[in-house]
């Protein structure tokens, strides 16, 4: 199990709701964060009142879709601790999901998409150098049972994009091989926090929201908790439900595509080289710019 006291957590949209409550348990367990989010007043005021009595934490406006704030980020952390063992890819949205019938707007319609997945996939890249040239870490994201089941019409673009991150979550069990970072994401069910009071609209949906069962939030944070210390957790799906948390197993294969584990074994042996290969290349690249 990996200690998290005097680790250093980098984590995006964390000025509040899950974001937030993962940065107070990471606190209480010794951790310095380092805060990225586009609600300046709340982040702020947070990491003022993680720093009253000692520097333990930092904040720096950020928008989680841009490679640029991705990177100040994580300078951020790597000036003010050292360097970052754990991030925490948390910023999302979930207004404007029910967008089947309104205008098209591609700025509008493509936004869900940035904000909930590809945010995620610029912080791996940029989180997983800063990590390698310090030996490891771990990274989880906040994906959703959305994002593992089909949804409702109100939450079709929101499903997309939370399907999306388990599915690139799911596609990182030869990292460990190639630089010693896991990666892993928790998917809650509702949760009451803002994001779920932005889908409000008064509509038979909201309804059923509002009588659907919810996840605690101190279920969702002790699934993060649980990812980031248990180093046995690779490409893993927790799910954080209103009973507690559980493992999601992946669908098993279909017979006509198996293929024989040697040649299995023999791709992991000669990829795990390539890989790093390229990580060295990417890292020279990264710290001479």
């Amino acid at each position: 199990m990996t200690n998290l006291q005097n680790k250093t957590a980098v984590l995006t949209g964390a000025a509040r709701g899950i974001g937030k409550a993962v940065a107070d348990a990471l606190i209480q367990k010794g951790a310095n964060v380092v805060i990225g989010d586009i609600l300046d007043d709340e982040g702020k005021a947070l990491v003022a009142s993680y720093n009253a009595n000692g520097k333990r934490a930092a904040y720096i406006h950020s928008d989680a879709t841009k490679y640029k704030d991705n990177v100040a980020l994580f300078q951020l952390a790597e000036a003010e601790f050292g360097g970052v063992d754990i991030a925490i890819l948390n910023a999302g949205i979930i207004s404007h999901s029910n967008n089947l019938f309104a205008p098209f707007d591609d700025s509008l319609d493509e936004k869900m998409m940035d904000i909930n997945m590809t945010s995620v996939i610029k912080g791996t890249k940029v989180a997983v150098l800063h990590m390698a040239r310090r030996g490891g870490g771990v990274i989880v994201s906040t994906a959703s049972m959305a994002g593992l089941y089909g949804s409702t019409v109100e939450l079709a673009p929101y499903t997309a994009s939370k399907h999306a991150v388990v599915g690139y979550t799911r596609s990182f069990d030869m990292l460990p091989s190639v630089c010693n970072v896991r990666v892993n994401c928790v998917c809650p069910y509702w949760v009451e926090t803002d994001l779920l009071s932005d889908l409000k609209e008064g509509s038979p949906f909201d309804t059923l929201v509002s009588k659907s069962p919810k996840t605690k939030i101190k279920t969702v944070v002790e699934g993060f908790i649980t990812l980031l210390e248990d180093e046995t957790r690779i490409g893993q799906t927790l799910l954080a439900l209103p009973d507690g948390l559980k493992v999601h197993d992946r669908p098993t294969g279909y017979e006509s595509t198996a293929v024989d584990p040697s040649h299995v074994q023999e791709y992991f042996k000669e990829d795990v080289g390539r890989l790093k290969e390229q990580l060295a290349q990417a890292l020279e690249r990264y710290e001479s710019t």
